[in-house]
């Protein structure tokens, strides 16, 4: 996978507040896609974040692993299925970026359980 560039004329619909090791959500942590239509944009201000890119919901080996440096971002499209692993100073936030108003809806989507098939 390499560095996606997000279309020009998308805007940011909603961004996350900043996380460290200490309160970013469990989700983050585990394969997650962006919805539909949405690309990620994870920005590193202090320490580093590895972001692994996965081929689908169900590998476990990533395809791709890109290191988050302070002052970098990467990218992610949309239902790109991924987790991240942080430094323990790693602070970040996610900017979400669409085409379209997504003022209400869900931008993230979580790997189902086997419980849910």
């Amino acid at each position: 996978m390499s560095h996606q560039r997000i279309p020009a004329h998308w805007t940011i619909q909603r961004s996350t507040p900043f996380f460290t090791k200490q309160n970013v959500p469990a989700a983050l942590l585990s394969h997650h896609n962006t919805a539909a239509g949405v690309f990620g944009q994870l920005c590193v201000m202090e320490g580093t974040v590895i972001y692994y890119g996965f081929a689908d919901e169900t590998s476990t080996e990533p395809e791709a692993r890109v290191v988050i440096n302070a002052g970098q971002f990467a990218t992610s499209p949309p239902q790109y299925w991924h987790r991240i692993e942080l430094s323990d100073d790693a602070q970040f936030n996610i900017n979400f970026w669409s085409d379209a108003d997504k003022q209400g809806e869900k931008l993230v989507n979580t790997r189902r359980s086997a419980d849910d098939n």
